[in-house]
């Protein structure tokens, strides 16, 4: 196999996850490309993937991000674009990492729930507090006080 060289030098390429209700991959692209000065947007079935300086592109997911803080998820691209040990130009069919990020996916509602929490926003559904059991005198009390 040929050594890799890579293309992007000086670059790094993140991901950009959505699971809003408030908005779709789309409306996340449409902003970041109103905010994007210079830094390279793929608009993807799950968000967004972003390419250019270090600086540049924390600016971008800093922007979006705070369209929907607690349904808007970041990750780093493990390999850069085109790399010959993971393109699917190489390889044939879906990347791989595409499949960690369908499993992944499934998961950032829980996550939103505890920022959300977090944040003091989230309601507990009912069902997972914790109950405690009803006092028996006071049972009682709530009883009597029924009784004509």
């Amino acid at each position: 196999m040929a050594e890799y060289e890579p293309q992007y030098v000086g670059t790094v390429t993140k991901y950009v996850f959505i699971d809003s209700p408030l908005m779709t991959p789309k409306d996340l692209a449409i902003h970041a490309y109103e905010v994007s000065e210079g830094v390279m947007i793929k608009e993807t079935c799950f968000g967004l993937q972003v390419t250019g300086t270090p600086d540049e592109v924390e600016r971008l997911i800093a922007e979006v991000r705070a369209l929907d803080p607690t349904h808007i998820f970041v990750k780093d691209r493990g390999f850069p674009p085109g790399d010959e040990r993971r393109c699917r130009a190489n390889l044939g069919g879906a990347r791989p990492g595409y499949l960690g990020h369908e499993f992944e996916m499934r998961r950032v509602r829980y996550i939103t729930k505890g920022l959300e929490a977090a944040a003091g926003g989230a309601v507990v559904p009912a069902g997972t507090a914790k109950r405690t059991p009803l006092d028996a005198r006071k049972l009682k009390e709530m009883m009597e006080a029924e009784e004509p």
